[in-house]
């Protein structure tokens, strides 16, 4: 009897693209779009690092399924997007530089921040998703998510200067919108009201307009919802319904503090 991996379904396109040749043209992909390593002071290595960037894009496409077709041109549209691409991740790299007070160089930025690599990763991955690229767009994402604890899928739509603090616990729904010089903390959650997979192609996750903050641990969820511009949503809020623009949204908790003398203190039993 034949392993049921060995099915027309699977061996039709090449079988899967690599995870581990998928996390390594990830990786090295966001040094060389960086120039990050002394290596690349040197302009032949450059050009060598280059070829073979360009070379295992072209096989993991193949093994995802894209049509042979179809895969020099998408290779020509990257690259020459290539430069749009890394000015929208320079002005990334410049809000979270900004905005973020523990920030003391551009460079820490770049090469430890979570946030800065989900944000790059989620870019690649998108122009990727808008081309009908199977499968590989979602090995990226959830490349990242392992690597960062960041969510964000390839089908969301995320403007310019993008601001993401901490990141752990972020999830990003496919059909979210988010606007222009948007500040997301740790925990945040854009999501759907709805899992029905009969509502797969109707937009089910939110809106975010242009200059909103996120804090904390708030969750923002369903297609019809949209928070206006300026908007401030704080630490830990729960919204199904749209909030107007320039609006403050806050989690109300009570804290009582007491003094430990009132209280006996406690038996402490050892067995």
């Amino acid at each position: 009897m034949k392993h049921p991996i060995y099915t027309a379904n699977y061996i039709k396109s090449g079988i899967l693209p690599d995870k581990a040749k998928t996390a390594y043209w990830i990786e090295e992909f966001f040094q060389w779009f960086f120039c990050i390593g002394p290596q690349y002071a040197d302009y032949n290595f450059f050009i060598t690092k280059e070829k073979e960037l360009e070379d295992l894009l072209k096989q993991l496409l193949h093994l995802s399924g894209l049509a042979e077709d179809k895969i020099e041109p998408l290779q020509l549209e990257l690259h020459n997007k290539s430069v749009v691409l890394h000015k929208k991740l320079e002005d990334d790299l410049k809000a979270i530089f900004e905005f973020d007070p523990a920030a003391k160089s551009r460079s820490e930025v770049l090469v430890s921040y979570p946030g800065f690599f989900a944000i790059t990763v989620y870019r690649i991955a998108h122009e990727l998703w808008i081309n009908n690229v199977p499968v590989l767009p979602r090995m990226l994402s959830e490349y990242v998510h392992g690597k960062t604890g960041i969510d964000i899928h390839p089908g969301a739509t995320i403007g310019e200067r993008f601001f993401i603090d901490h990141g752990t616990g972020i999830v990003v729904g496919e059909t979210s919108v988010i606007g222009n010089d948007v500040k997301m903390y740790q925990g945040v959650t854009l999501g759907a009201l709805s899992v029905s997979k009969a509502e797969a192609e109707i937009k089910r996750h939110p809106t975010i307009g242009n200059d909103v903050t996120i804090y904390a641990n708030a969750t923002i969820l369903g297609g019809k919802t949209a928070i206006g511009d300026g908007c401030v949503i704080g630490g830990n809020v729960w919204i199904t319904n749209s909030v107007p623009e320039n609006s403050l949204v806050y989690h109300k908790s009570v804290a009582s503090v007491r003094s430990r003398e009132v209280f006996p203190e406690p038996l402490n039993f050892v067995i």
